[in-house]
């Protein structure tokens, strides 16, 4: 089960840039569907009276919970019979290789977003190492297909706005489960109109070459993401007495640990290409 928690949590932080690719719907998107959740049916909180039920009710922090499950459903046939099968396509048709490239390519195009919010986020290690593999994998890496700047002693690293949010003490509010989008939260959900803006299509000017780029990359993204995950997912599915519980506790790991692993390497190191200090 760890390997398969380990898979999801990769597949639910690279869903969530496809996400944020999904331009102008993005960027109202998310706030829109969260005053919707607002307005929508809620779980009932059991009595203070009846202890373990409440205790259990707060430290889950689903008040939505029956429209969430809704909305969980939604997704999970749209994605039986649409993504899945599409992915499973692509494999067929992929090798491993193509799929890493692909993969590289995608999250090199990232990279100036993830600058700006370290940087926002007061983490100037992570800034850098952004800033330097966005500029090493566009040239030496021909476009980001490949990824020379890990060889270089500057891994990729994560972050979005969520997190740039929780570096500011924005706590992370009741959990979200949103149509389309996936699991969410009342902080996280601000991500979308963030990584609308923060892309390197934005800036670019408006062409009918750049539309096709961006949605075909986009779409690519998606089936190229989903189809590294089959395995795992259907796992979950397959095993979990409640499919949905265990997704929600899985993306609040996942945050937590994000969160930690960035406080954790704010700390100056050399890089492995520089003379390594002697011990």
């Amino acid at each position: 089960m760890p390997a398969v928690k380990e898979a999801w949590v990769r597949y639910n932080r690279d869903s969530r840039a496809i996400r944020g690719k999904s331009r102008r719907f993005a960027a109202v998107a998310g706030p829109v569907l969260l005053l919707a959740g607002m307005l929508a049916g809620c779980a009932k909180a059991p009595p203070v009276s009846d202890s373990a039920d409440y205790q259990a009710y707060q430290q889950q922090n689903d008040p939505w919970e029956p429209t969430n499950r809704v909305f969980y459903s939604i997704n999970d046939k749209i994605d039986r019979y649409a993504f899945r099968p599409v992915a499973k396509g692509y494999l067929a048709i992929t090798t491993q290789g193509m799929r890493t490239h692909i993969g590289n390519f995608v999250t090199n195009i990232g990279e100036p977003g993830r600058l700006i919010y370290f940087a926002a986020g007061g983490k100037p290690r992570d800034a850098g190492t952004a800033l330097v593999r966005f500029v090493v994998n566009s040239t030496v890496g021909i476009g980001g297909i490949f990824d020379p700047a890990t060889q270089l002693g500057y891994p990729e690293t994560d972050t979005d706005f969520g997190l740039t949010l929780a570096e500011w003490g924005v706590p992370a509010g009741p959990y979200l489960y949103l149509p389309i989008f996936g699991p969410s939260g009342a902080r996280d959900v601000f991500s979308l109109p963030a990584e609308f803006f923060l892309t390197p299509l934005e800036p670019a000017p408006s062409s009918l070459g750049v539309r096709i780029f961006g949605y075909s990359e986009t779409a690519l993204h998606l089936v190229n993401t989903r189809a590294q995950f089959i395995q795992p997912i259907d796992q979950i599915e397959a095993t979990a007495l409640d499919p949905y519980a265990t997704f929600r506790s899985l993306y609040r790991q996942e945050r937590a640990s994000q969160l930690q692993q960035i406080d954790q390497r704010n700390v100056l190191t050399t890089p492995d290409w520089f003379p390594q200090p002697a011990h």
